[in-house]
């Protein structure tokens, strides 16, 4: 996965009920755009530091 400040990650729940959870991109600590990344998660505005697992989806800022 590589990304790059200000795209967007969504993480796709694992069970059906899960809400989907989105963020952007504000840092990129891993070498070539790779993990973790620091995010500020739209639905509670917290900044985390995050490792992407595979529910996981970078797309590019609009």
């Amino acid at each position: 996965m590589q990304a790059k400040v200000g795209d967007r990650i969504v993480v796709h729940g694992t069970h059906v009920s899960d809400p989907e959870r989105d963020g952007e991109i504000l840092e990129v600590h891993g070498p070539d755009g790779g993990p973790p990344y620091l995010v500020r998660w739209s639905d509670t505005g917290h900044e985390s530091l995050y490792f992407p697992g595979p529910g996981a989806v970078v797309g590019e800022a609009s």
